[in-house]
């Protein structure tokens, strides 16, 4: 009797995410959460020994690439867009890399607007509003054929006007109605603008220097609600995480991906 045939196994690999600004904070937790629900990922950030160590970390969950740089350069937005293809093609886009004034603040407040130095008014712009509407054009196609999703992190500054926060503000204010208007553009989508809430990152440590936001809830506890996104599949628009978390019942990884698979 001839021994039996085995054959490669059939079985689909699981979606990909694009995931900016990944190496810590709401960015690397969310990536965390993506892998355990079996997505592939590609993620990015400028400072290559950090992103190193969450390659390291998720590529023992899920499959990874992980070029470093800034979202702001060209080549590297390109490469970006051909390491999700090379995985299968992006089935979601997390533009989730921000900064707060553009320049290192050192220890400072944030600037009020009229002190604000136009170089670091420029950069805000370009990372927070530019970079995620560029990568957003160069991952359309992918997104396009598999009806997947781009998630744009916005914040509470976007809508509220608080002391310090003009330049943050007004460049998530622009990213949220650039959103918006993608979202009409592109009736196949779902286009999300999504204000997590104050959070305990690095970023918002820079933002109150030597105050203690050890009272904010870790990046962690707003991940299933972004993935409630992804089995839910609500209409395109903005949404705070807060009122997602209260809506929705807690989502099992392998219920994320078969929602993502089967809206294909």
């Amino acid at each position: 009797m001839n021994a039996p045939q085995h054959t490669a196994s059939t079985v689909r690999p699981g979606p990909v995410a694009l995931v900016t600004g990944a190496s810590r904070g709401l960015g690397l937790a969310l990536a965390r959460g993506l892998a355990a629900a079996g997505w592939q990922l590609v993620i990015t950030a400028r400072d290559s020994a950090e992103l190193s160590a969450a390659e390291a970390e998720l590529a023992a969950v899920t499959t990874v690439s992980a070029p470093a740089g800034s979202v702001v350069d060209d080549d590297h937005r390109e490469r970006l867009a051909e390491a999700a293809a090379a995985l299968g093609g992006a089935d979601l886009l997390v533009n989730n890399a921000s900064t707060l004034t553009g320049y290192d603040l050192a220890g400072a407040p944030l600037p009020h607007l009229a002190d604000f130095p136009l170089p670091g008014l420029l950069e805000t712009f370009e990372v927070n509003v530019l970079a995620p509407i560029a990568l957003t054009q160069l991952l359309l196609p992918q997104l396009r054929g598999r009806a997947g999703a781009v998630l744009n992190i916005s914040s509470d500054a976007a809508v509220e006007a608080y002391e310090g926060w003009g330049g943050y503000g007004a460049s998530k204010a622009a990213l949220d109605h650039a959103s918006a208007v993608l979202a009409q553009e592109e009736p196949r989508l779902r286009v999300w603008a999504v204000d997590p809430g104050d959070l305990r990152t690095r970023m918002h440590q820079e933002a109150f220097p030597g105050e203690d936001i050890s009272d904010r809830p870790l990046p962690e506890t707003v991940v299933p609600a972004l993935l409630a996104l992804l089995r839910d599949r609500p209409a395109s628009g903005r949404y705070r995480a807060a009122d997602l978390t209260a809506a929705a019942p807690a989502l099992a990884p392998d219920a994320a991906l078969a929602t993502v698979r089967g809206g294909r």
